[in-house]
């Protein structure tokens, strides 16, 4: 991946806190763009349930600490999921989550994909809170929707994901949403071509702007 000959996949990273609407927004953006969303979290629940798996303890230990898993761990799911996908352009949600993530990432993907941007999904800690601990009081399954796990998630985001966050915008590659806002919302606060802010105009769907970003 990719073999010689063959176009780089095309990858938008999605960045934000727990809670913030990676997910909800990503389904938005696969419907209208024909993405596929990965989302690493995912990935690494999926493989926890695997059966058998050799690092299915070593994931669930992560998840429930709000620590992150081992890099090569993330990468290889992530580059099996691209391989097994006729479709080369991917949205990674939740990825890279700290530098650690980002030096593993760039070491070991950085040459097989083009890197577009980075979409950046900004809400505030007390709306994200809620919004998790509703999700889990609605049946969500996850073992992280939790006050206790998520402080340490917070603490996780603040302390490592931010930096990364930074780290791209010095490179002009962050696209900010402004999430603070219901599911319907948030999916129309798109931001204006050339501008790594939003453009703070409710539409009835995804504008035409964003087809040139995409």
């Amino acid at each position: 991946m990719p073999v010689m000959g063959e176009e780089k996949p095309t990858i938008v990273f999605v960045l934000g806190a727990p809670g913030a609407g990676k997910g909800t927004q990503c389904e938005k953006i696969v419907n209208e763009f024909g993405f596929v969303h990965l989302s690493a979290g995912d990935l690494l629940r999926e493989e926890r349930n695997t059966p058998g798996s050799e690092y299915g303890e070593l994931i669930e230990n992560h998840i429930r600490n709000g620590t992150i898993v081992p890099v090569e761990i993330t990468c290889n799911l992530l580059e099996n999921a691209m391989n097994k996908s006729e479709t080369k352009k991917f949205l990674i949600d939740g990825f890279p989550r700290n530098e650690n993530n980002l030096e593993g990432w760039n070491r070991m993907m950085g040459d097989k994909v083009n890197l577009k941007f980075v979409l950046f999904f900004d809400c505030p800690e007390e709306v994200c809170v809620n919004r998790c601990l509703k999700r889990g009081a609605a049946g969500s399954g996850r073992s992280d929707d939790n006050e206790e796990s998520l402080k340490k998630r917070f603490n996780t985001y603040i302390n490592d994901t931010m930096p990364i966050i930074e780290h791209y915008d010095k490179e002009n590659l962050v696209r900010k949403v402004d999430a603070n806002h219901s599911e319907d919302e948030s999916g129309a606060y798109w931001f204006a071509p050339g501008h790594p802010s939003i453009h703070p105009k409710l539409v009835d769907r995804i504008p035409q702007d964003w087809m040139d970003v995409f």
